[in-house]
């Protein structure tokens, strides 16, 4: 995110939490960051609030920018910032973390410039006062200049039910959204995208399509139904035909296994709260949340020789299992049960370069074929990072170098790698201009070292190899998600459930409507025959709404020419062919991707 949109959000942030301790005093101010396309602020509210109170919340937001000159930076010690938040038990563990680390504990100070408060008015004001102004403890990052904030160009969008820390054990708080952006037309567009967005909500569109269904007896996962199989076979034999054409191995491994594998990797310690685990004759097994060390077993086997490597090892149907919140649960895109399209790459040093510039030629060949432009972000080193500091700098170093000599334009995210090692992580805009999370190349110097991975070098050494974690689509489930909603379940042809429906005017045509359903089903098209008892203009609709590419309509011309009237989905007439150089053009479109 820019740094100027970024502080604007959050200097809006402020400016709602102060709204909400004016409305409703005795709130508790926890968290107000700014997100992608807002900011929001956790409250604990000591009543209920609902949506119909956004409205009266953003007006006083408006009403209170009126009067707010500038933001000031304040720099104070603990002791007498615990004073100043003494009945916030969020801001005082906050503090607490604060001066653990060290770090100078700053307030920012919002409100008439001419009431900046001196230290003694400090310590008498309770985060918010009328007549003095707004305070919060904040490390910084707001507008220079009040009137920056455009007061037509926010608005107040959701509210949402946060743990404190995001931890279910911890008090549930209001979290309160908002939309903000430079200037009134950016937010009208970005409005009206949301309004396209509920359009192409992928879960509407499946139980229109017939695609997926989800039933209360399996929260987070999925039930395929038959077309929807046919995406999802589809984009399995897309994967293992570019897998194969980058020199991978497919595997397969157990989805459950004993917990030492994952006390070995150090995932146990990072992802045993979010893992499905339980005991078999007294021993803890797991349901997999990830394959990269059952892949590091699988290398471990044999021997390795320096000429054995790169070694490609691909896993594009193993489940995994995530114990993900109840309340984050969202159709295809947050589920408990998921596949991803792994692999995993163990290569000599030497050899990251051409491996990561090849993952990254892959990813980007993908995405193109999807209509879906990427953008790329590095991510460092995590606050709780595992093993040896001196090997983040080399895999930091690496994989930044392999992007600056590609001369692709990416954005650092601080701290956001995973535990184990830096990563790129691949971000799609979908057509109506939303970003998505997708595909993640993680360079790992660490889970070799744990797994005690080696590799005879050239001069008889033993040496340890570099492992490359990679998803390309992330998970089947998400990625399917995205489709959805980017194609508006309007597929390309290659990729559609039903290609063709041939469509008979009147029962005199049935026979030859069959002929040709037979002769596309034979040309390994996938082809519905659409003869109810229904007027023509009804079978349309009905194939239309069904988005189904290609309809053949036939009548008696048609089969008098033995030809027929193609039909294009929201595009209309596209002429009369014969036969069979209709159905050699399905053939080469589905062939080339279109």
């Amino acid at each position: 995110m820019d740094s100027k949109i970024e502080h604007l959000r959050h200097s809006l942030a402020h400016l709602l939490g102060a709204a909400v301790l004016d409305l409703y005093p005795g709130s508790k101010l926890a968290i107000g960051p700014a997100v992608e396309d807002g900011f929001y602020y956790d409250i604990d509210i000591p009543e209920k609030i609902s949506d119909t109170d956004l409205p009266k919340i953003e007006e006083k937001m408006r009403e209170l920018l009126k009067t707010w000159g500038s933001f000031e930076l304040i720099e104070i010690d603990e002791k007498d910032a615990k004073k100043i938040f003494t009945d916030n038990l969020y801001k005082l563990e906050l503090i607490e973390e604060i001066a653990q680390k060290k770090e100078p504990v700053t307030l920012y100070y919002s409100g008439p410039k001419a009431k900046i408060p001196t230290k003694s008015e400090l310590l008498e004001t309770k985060n918010y006062k009328p007549e003095t102004g707004f305070l919060d403890l904040c490390r910084g990052g707001h507008v220079e200049n009040i009137k920056d904030i455009k007061p037509d160009a926010f608005k107040l969008s959701r509210l949402a039910g946060a743990y404190w820390r995001g931890d279910e054990k911890n008090p549930q708080l209001t979290r309160i959204y908002g939309y903000a952006f430079g200037a009134k037309q950016e937010l009208d567009d970005y409005l009206e995208m949301l309004e396209e967005a509920k359009k192409r909500d992928h879960r509407l569109l499946a139980q229109q399509l017939d695609l997926f269904s989800q039933h209360d007896v399996a929260p987070g996962a999925i039930f395929w139904h038959p077309k929807g199989m046919i995406l999802w076979k589809e984009l399995e034999q897309f994967i293992r035909a570019k897998n194969e054409a980058y020199g991978y191995g497919e595997v397969s491994t157990p989805v459950m296994v004993k917990k030492e594998l994952y006390e070995t990797s150090g995932h146990w310690d990072h992802y045993r709260e979010s893992g499905f685990w339980f005991d078999v004759d007294k021993e803890t097994y797991v349901l997999k949340p990830m394959n990269c060390p059952e892949a590091a077993l699988i290398y471990s086997h044999t021997l390795r020789s320096y000429r054995d490597l790169p070694i490609r090892l691909a896993e594009p149907t193993g489940k995994l299992h995530r114990n993900e919140l109840k309340g984050v649960l969202g159709g295809l895109f947050r589920v408990r049960q998921f596949v991803q399209d792994d692999a995993h790459v163990f290569c000599r040093p030497e050899q990251i370069d051409q491996e990561i510039s090849d993952l990254l030629r892959y990813t980007k060949e993908l995405y193109a074929t999807f209509g879906l432009p990427v953008n790329f972000k590095f991510a460092t080193k995590p606050d709780k990072a595992m093993g040896d500091p001196a090997l983040w700098t080399k895999a930091e170093a690496a994989l930044e170098s392999v992007l600056k000599k590609l001369n692709i334009e990416y954005q650092t995210k601080e701290k956001d790698g995973a535990f184990y090692g830096p990563k790129i992580d691949i971000h799609a805009k979908d057509a109506i201009g939303r970003e998505h999370q997708v595909a993640t190349i993680q360079l790992d110097f660490q889970m070799p070292e744990r797994f005690k991975l080696e590799y005879h070098d050239a001069d008889g050494s033993v040496k340890r190899p570099v492992m490359i974690h990679r998803a390309i689509f992330g998970s089947f489930e998400r990625f399917l998600g995205v489709l959805i909603e980017h194609y508006a379940g309007a597929f390309p042809l290659w990729l559609a459930p039903v290609q063709v429906a041939v469509i008979n005017i009147s029962e005199k045509q049935q026979a030859y409507a069959e002929g040709i359903y037979h002769k596309l089903k034979h040309a390994g098209i996938r082809a519905e025959l659409r003869n109810e008892n229904e007027s023509l203009g009804k079978k349309i609709r009905a194939a239309e709404t069904q988005k189904i590419p290609y309809l053949f309509i036939v009548g008696d011309k048609e089969v008098e020419k033995e030809s027929v009237a193609v039909r294009k989905h929201a595009r209309g007439d596209a002429g009369v062919m014969a036969v069979d150089t209709a159905v050699a053009q399905i053939q080469e479109e589905i062939g080339l991707k279109k």
